[in-house]
């Protein structure tokens, strides 16, 4: 006999920003620590096809899976948490689901029906629901709905939800909500209103929750998770308090605390015991106690929203763990470097001060895209070059380093990539030929996982410990090997290459305490308690930079 899989769907109320992504997480790899095979699902209601044309500072990351997929940051979240590697039908967008069925139409597979909201497009929902656990033959599969309940782009996804629930069996279905319980100043104890009329506005349109996932600064008190069972309907078993903790990689075990395996495997009707957790907490217990301490500048085009580099951020925790070293992060504008002597501006002690990154114990850049703010990451790519600061570029990173190397190593004053001048003389940056025909712009990067070799006699071999890696990239643009025995003849190097040598990926430069430039996304492959090798050996030579400063 087949057992159908489970399904597990996490709704939010009151406001966006709650944690659902964090909760789907933790709830998944709870489960997963029970031995069952569960993935999760992001549903993100906006009409884009995918989150790849998205603003960063309004959207936050996106993360590329494995198969060239743009996702919403929280498919890295499941990724991370359960070490899993996922795949761009993890996250559904209404655009997508808005597509399938225009197509469908299209070729005739309605036969003349009048395409509606109900069934057609909730149909095409559950269609896409149903496949993924089949596909990958899972026992349970979470599904995280984003918004917020009552937003208007929600509705057909809630309202598909809810026939699943009627489709199948009682025991085949759980919902949580994610809810808050904000505490006023004037008042000073925990309000329960927002939950009460989310969870109203939930059963209004035909859900009634299973379990409440309530965000809050300190831990839910007895009375509070009292007077929530009571006007939620809700047992308080299944009131779970998701109150601030130091690391996200603590809420598995808060949650497991409170016994909200328990309540799920028992509405499922699935006998599994979780199992011992202590290996997860020995990873959770190295983000909260560290014996040493240092100090990274990312300098980006993005820093506003922090979001936007979020498996960046992630990565550097995770070598940060796994040295004992708790990790400070400025998030620097780059356009703070650009800032010419004399003008008025309110960048307070940075300006164009760049002698104020030698206070750093390292320095990275992150990826992105166009000309505002290149000007000052290639000075501060350059800064950290000739102060011998250890330095991490990423992508656009990795491009704007061989810039600066270019200009004021090699003397290449004009040099440049066509992104930002398509005229300069020395274009050490380039267009990919691939990318000259294509129009569109969503979907079109190179995108995904390429294989990479490594030389033998490189730093690159000697971090990651082989000739060959894997990893995912996102990128129209090139290193112009037009111009590589120039930049090694003065003393850089490419270590690594894909495509048959094509395409540079790694450059280095030997002499440096570390200096290690990216084509690829290595943030991407990066998990807890097991750190991407890049970030972890630029954490360890930027331990090794904070010790020979104090030695001076």
């Amino acid at each position: 006999m087949v057992i159908p899989p489970k399904f597990i769907f996490v709704t939010g109320g009151v406001m966006s920003g709650l944690g659902k992504g964090i909760v789907t997480s933790s709830t998944a790899k709870l489960l997963q620590l029970c031995g069952l095979k569960v993935s999760c699902i992001k549903i993100d209601p906006y009409l884009n096809y995918d989150a790849g044309t998205m603003n960063p500072l309004t959207h936050g990351e996106v993360f590329v899976t494995e198969d060239g997929g743009e996702c919403d940051m929280d498919v890295g979240n499941y990724e991370r948490f359960l070490d899993v590697n996922l795949t761009i039908d993890h996250n559904i967008t209404t655009g997508r689901i808005y597509s399938n069925v225009i197509k469908s139409e299209r070729e005739g597979k309605y036969l003349g029906q009048c395409v509606q909201i109900i069934p057609h497009i909730t149909d095409e929902i559950k269609n896409q629901l149903r496949e993924i656990p089949v596909k990958e033959n899972l026992d349970i599969l979470v599904v995280e709905c984003g918004g917020t309940v009552g937003d208007i782009e929600s509705l057909p996804f809630l309202e598909a939800l809810r026939q699943m629930k009627l489709e199948d069996e009682y025991s085949d279905t759980f919902f949580i909500h994610v809810t808050l319980a904000p505490v006023l100043d004037t008042v000073g104890d925990q309000k329960t209103k927002p939950t009460q009329h989310s969870v109203q506005e939930l059963r209004r349109i035909g859900i009634q929750p299973d379990l409440l996932a309530v965000r809050c600064k300190t831990q839910l008190t007895k009375d509070t998770i009292r007077k929530i069972s009571l006007f939620a309907n809700i047992s308080p078993e299944s009131v779970m308090s998701c109150h601030d903790v130091s690391s996200i990689y603590s809420v598995p075990e808060i949650l497991y605390e409170q016994g909200i395996a328990k309540v799920i495997l028992k509405k499922l009707n699935l006998s599994f015991v979780l199992d011992d957790i202590s290996n997860w907490k020995k990873i959770s217990k190295t983000y909260v106690s560290y014996k040493d301490h240092i100090k990274i500048a990312i300098i980006g085009k993005y820093v506003n929203l922090k979001d936007s580099y979020v498996s960046v951020y992630q990565a550097l925790l995770h070598a940060g763990a796994k040295l004992g070293t708790e990790i400070e992060i400025d998030w620097v504008d780059s356009e703070k470097f650009e800032v010419k002597s004399g003008d008025v501006n309110d960048y307070g002690s940075f300006g164009n001060n760049l002698n104020s990154l030698y206070s750093y114990d390292g320095i990275l850049v992150p990826g992105g895209f166009g000309g505002r703010g290149s000007e000052g990451i290639i000075n501060a790519s350059n800064y950290a070059r000739a102060n011998n600061i250890p330095y991490l570029g990423i992508c656009f990173g990795f491009q704007l380093a061989i810039i600066a190397f270019a200009r004021y190593v090699c003397k290449l004053s004009d040099a440049n990539t066509t992104e930002i001048n398509e005229k300069t003389t020395n274009p050490v940056i380039v267009y990919m030929p691939e990318q000259k025909h294509i129009k569109n712009l969503g979907g079109t990067m190179r995108l995904g996982l390429h294989e990479i070799d490594l030389s033998s006699d490189s730093n690159a071999f000697e971090i990651y410990k082989s000739s060959s890696i894997e990893r995912r990239h996102r990128h129209r643009y090139e290193f112009n090997q037009n111009f590589k025995e120039l930049l090694e003849k003065h003393g850089m190097r490419f270590t690594g290459s894909s495509d048959n040598k094509k395409r540079i990926e790694i450059l280095e430069i030997p002499n440096h305490i570390f200096y290690f430039g990216i084509q690829y996304h290595g943030e991407f492959h990066s998990r807890p308690g097991n750190p991407e090798p890049s970030f972890e050996h630029f954490i360890r030579a930027s331990i090794k930079n904070k010790i020979s400063k104090k030695d001076i």
